[in-house]
């Protein structure tokens, strides 16, 4: 089971995508996760063959544990498939003799558990959607897989149920955002308790960033466009690669830079409750590139649809209060992470400029640090890097 951040201690199997024999490759998406805060794709990140699926489906397990082995290419296994531990049995029954002569009815052995039937990750949605039973579905796909056609041509011959068969079974809206509130006290309680925060801010003056913006989608349809949001997420990005110290870990009482810049982005979801999975590699991304990748996400969090490496790799986060905010937010440290940054909403400012007086778009920036990588002087030249690279948005479009 892998840690889907700091708040996460387990999590339920709600579906494998794969069987025993079947091959996988890096990236590929073997089963699915669920969360307190999303139902998780979970990536497989060596190739290989399956060997055995150590988790049942609907089986609640803690973090670390096993969910399957892999063989490598050209591997056989050479031992029998590990078997989970059974309960121990309460007592030995007594032994029984057996009269001399008398016969002994030869023990069967168990046949092979019943094949699990598979389900399409979209069929399954729609299911529970629908409340129909997939048990009772008759499937027509490849190996009797259940469809998303089996599925509506079941929920369409279903008679009326009560309304209430099926709500004791199912967590309420507000359960569910009891149990998120509570994984997030738990991590932020955790980083405040152990992570040495400081805090820095900066006044970014977004005018020039605003105007090259406006221009350049001026020449772009309506589905083109960049939100000033994609601006401040590179300027972020590019900022942490060169600044390192703000960019990874802090794990083995010791800092552990990232290879890669993955900023996390603070996602408010729907009904409450608050996720940051990562965009990977935004300095290497173009903006409208980095446009569709933050639309996606924001669309696919908001349906509790993520996968395993966006959640459990974001190198630094950011969180944007957006226009409905206030000026000014300080965020608290997502452990492992080091930093994070924060932007208020853009409010107009009376600034000196160029000896004169003008009325300005500006933004609050914001820092929260971790003193045990990084120090104030630091942090303040990562801040300022930030503020430069919104003074010059043509190096955010390289």
């Amino acid at each position: 089971m892998p840690a889907l951040g700091s708040d996460m201690d387990e999590g339920t199997l709600n579906e494998w995508l794969v069987k025993p024999g079947d091959t996988v490759t890096r990236g590929q998406i073997v089963a699915i996760i669920e969360t307190t805060k999303a139902a998780v794709e979970i990536e497989c990140w060596q190739e290989g063959t399956v060997n055995e699926l150590l988790v049942p489906v609907g089986e609640t397990v803690e973090v670390g544990t096993p969910l399957a082995t892999l063989l490598e290419p050209g591997e056989r296994p050479t031992k029998q498939p590990r078997k989970r531990a059974r309960p121990p049995i309460a007592a030995a029954a007594a032994p029984v003799s057996v009269p001399s002569g008398a016969g002994v009815a030869p023990v069967t052995p168990p046949g092979p558990p019943p094949h699990r039937r598979w389900v399409s990750p979209a069929a399954r949605r729609l299911a529970q959607s629908l409340q129909v039973d997939l048990d009772t579905v008759t499937g027509t796909g490849p190996q009797g897989a259940v469809t998303i056609n089996d599925v509506e041509h079941a929920a369409a011959a279903k008679p009326a149920e009560k309304p209430a068969a099926t709500i004791a079974t199912k967590p309420s809206a507000a359960d569910r955002a009891a149990l998120m509130r509570k994984s997030i006290a738990a991590a932020m309680s955790r980083s405040k308790r152990e992570i040495p925060h400081y805090y820095l801010a900066d006044e970014i003056i977004m005018e020039k960033s605003l105007t090259w913006l406006t221009a350049r989608n001026a020449e772009r349809s309506i589905t083109e466009r960049v939100l000033p949001a994609v601006l401040l997420l590179k300027a972020v990005g590019l900022a942490a690669q060169r600044y390192g110290e703000f960019n990874g870990f802090w794990r083995d009482d010791g800092f552990q830079p990232a290879t890669g810049v993955h900023v996390g982005v603070g996602i408010s979801l729907r009904g409450g409750g608050l996720v940051a999975p990562a965009i990977h590699d935004v300095p290497d991304k173009k903006l409208d590139e980095l446009m569709g990748d933050l639309t996606d996400l924001v669309a696919r969090a908001r349906s509790f649809s993520l996968r395993s490496s966006e959640m459990s790799d974001p190198t630094i986060t950011v969180t944007n209060l957006g226009d409905q905010g206030v000026d000014t937010v300080f965020g608290v440290i997502y452990p492992p992470q080091v930093a994070i940054v924060g932007f208020g909403k853009p409010t107009q400012r009376v600034c000196v400029i160029d000896g004169g007086i003008r009325v300005v778009t500006a933004v609050q920036g914001t820092l929260a640090a971790d003193h045990r990588a990084s120090d104030g002087h630091r942090g303040a030249l990562f801040l300022s890097a930030i503020n430069e690279l919104l003074q010059q948005p043509d190096l955010l479009e390289k």
